[in-house]
């Protein structure tokens, strides 16, 4: 089985950001993105997930949040995809169900190569620090550039940082379940396209 990573580095006038992932966790994660709670969501979601995850970003904060948020989510989703290859022997599919105190959230995921978001996460408005809404623009951009059909169910919840924790960590679950290999002597693609 060949080595399944990938390195992205994006650069724009708004942001600059590296990520490195290995789908088969041979480093330790590390994570520093100049926004703590982002920084706490993606540490989550590597230990999780358990797959090898770096990202080092840095962008113009001092609008707001948004660029860097969403441009990570662009450059961690191309950096799946690359880090899949042609997909060869993945389970593909993967799904969690997760309690975080009285919070509860549900993930479904596909690596089809077919992009789709539903997000039903209902978070409530606050006046200052991270803009929750921003949790959607990040799952949006990482599904649309890593071509993930992603489902993404706030089963209840009252707390904000309880049920991003809680979305972030059935994600991580999610994913590193979807793309374990199959236990098979002919690794195939789980498709009757043959492709994905």
């Amino acid at each position: 089985m060949s080595q399944r990573k990938a390195k992205i580095v994006r650069k724009t006038r708004e942001t600059c950001i590296s990520v490195e992932i290995n789908l088969d966790r041979c480093f330790v994660s590390s994570v520093s993105t100049t926004i703590g709670f982002l920084d706490h969501m993606f540490e989550l979601f590597a230990m999780h997930s358990g797959i090898g995850f770096k990202i080092k970003a840095e962008g113009d904060t001092r609008v707001d949040d948004h660029h860097l948020v969403e441009d990570s989510g662009i450059a961690i989703g191309q950096a799946f995809k690359k880090a899949l290859g042609d997909k060869r022997g993945i389970v593909r599919y993967g799904h969690f169900l997760l309690p975080m105190d009285e919070a509860l959230s549900y993930v479904a995921l596909d690596l089809s190569g077919r992009s789709y978001l539903s997000y039903e996460v209902n978070i409530k408005f606050q006046k200052s620090g991270f803009n929750y809404d921003l949790i959607r623009e990040f799952f949006c951009a990482l599904a649309n550039n890593a071509g993930i059909t992603l489902h993404i169910k706030m089963i209840k919840g009252r707390n904000n940082h309880h049920i991003a924790e809680s979305v972030f960590k059935a994600f991580g679950h999610a994913l590193g379940r979807a793309v374990v290999h199959l236990n098979s002597e002919k690794l195939s693609i789980l498709s009757t396209k043959g492709v994905l």
